[in-house]
């Protein structure tokens, strides 16, 4: 009899214990909202920031992949596939503008950049005496829009800027690469680039 009313007493004390314990609970995760919503959004922003971080390095890991072999490349004789694919490659990058240099463009060169985005534009600068004729940009446009030639005898050497930002010397005019030993070389400079297109801009006609 005692036994059992010392376990009914016992049962008792620990059934308030639990409640007062539930109630502090209650109490303190109330007074606490505000911490508790301000702790949750700073997680939520570290998981933003780490898949911001992670999505910004694939871009530039991808970047890297897709021009490490653009940046400097030498091609000797006879490798005229090689030499096509590269520059073809280097083409389809543009998304806006295609600015090539050449000063020996012909309709080899436009078979070139025939290979580029539907709805880029397509700018050239080459010299005078060019064997390109108005039938032969006429037919690119027709299929391939939009080209447009201008004349300058102010440029020796070949360059091909894509969207008015990455920029390549070329050793070779288009037309002629992989016929003789030639290089590929990328121009890391923004200013350098921008000095070319304010040059051809200035002097094609």
């Amino acid at each position: 009899m005692l036994a059992t009313v010392l376990s009914g007493e016992i049962a008792e004390k620990q059934s308030i214990f639990i409640m007062r314990a539930f109630r502090e609970m209650r109490h303190f995760i109330s007074s606490n909202a505000l911490l508790f919503e301000r702790i949750n959004a700073v997680e939520l922003k570290q998981l933003e920031l780490q898949k911001d971080a992670e999505e910004n390095f694939t871009k530039i890991f991808e970047y890297i992949s897709n021009h490490e072999e653009e940046c400097q490349k030498i091609f000797f004789d006879g490798q005229i596939f090689d030499a096509f694919s590269i520059l073809t490659n280097i083409i389809t990058h543009a998304q806006k503008e295609i600015i090539l240099i050449d000063g020996y463009i012909d309709i080899i060169t436009l078979n070139i950049l025939a290979k580029k985005n539907i709805g880029v534009n397509v700018y050239t600068y080459t010299l005078p005496n060019t064997k390109l004729s108005a039938q032969d940009i006429a037919n690119f446009n027709a299929q391939y829009p939009t080209l447009t030639v201008k004349k300058t005898a102010s440029f020796h050497d070949r360059f091909l800027i894509i969207d008015g930002k990455e920029g390549y010397h070329i050793g070779a005019s288009l037309k002629d690469a992989g016929k003789k030993c030639f290089g590929i070389n990328r121009i890391e400079g923004v200013e350098d680039i921008k000095d070319i297109i304010t040059k051809a801009q200035q002097t094609g006609k």
